[in-house]
């Protein structure tokens, strides 16, 4: 998976939105206003951040050299994902897909509601 899909795949999950509160070099994507990942570049390769429950996010540091602990996030609920082609796309996708599901349960019942009323869809 490389930047542009990465991107793509996170702004497919329902209302998530793009915002550059850091400048224009990390995206920020947010569902109701709470962050559940970024996305930036360095060295010409695409990284993200995304939230995790601690225990997996050490399991998953520990099975693959690309899961790293989250860059300036809080390292026991984030990891950063470096996207060089060693994790398989599914392996990525579950992990956006946790990420913004973890942040969604950290949302109050009734917004939480709400979104899944507008979207037609299971969201946690």
């Amino acid at each position: 998976m490389n930047y542009d899909e990465a991107r793509a795949y996170l702004l497919k999950r329902p209302e998530a939105w793009e915002d550059y509160p850091f400048g224009p070099g990390v995206a920020v994507l947010k569902v109701l206003e709470k962050m559940f990942a970024t996305l930036g570049t360095e060295d010409g390769v695409a990284r993200m951040n995304l939230k995790c429950d601690p225990d997996e996010a050490v399991m998953l540091r520990d099975i693959f050299e690309a899961v790293l602990p989250g860059y300036h996030m809080n390292k026991r609920h984030w990891n950063t994902v470096v996207l060089d082609g060693s994790i398989p796309r599914g392996e990525i996708e579950r992990m956006i897909d946790n990420s913004y599901a973890l942040v969604l349960r950290g949302i109050p019942s009734k917004q939480r509601k709400a979104l899944q009323m507008r979207t037609g869809q299971n969201i946690t």
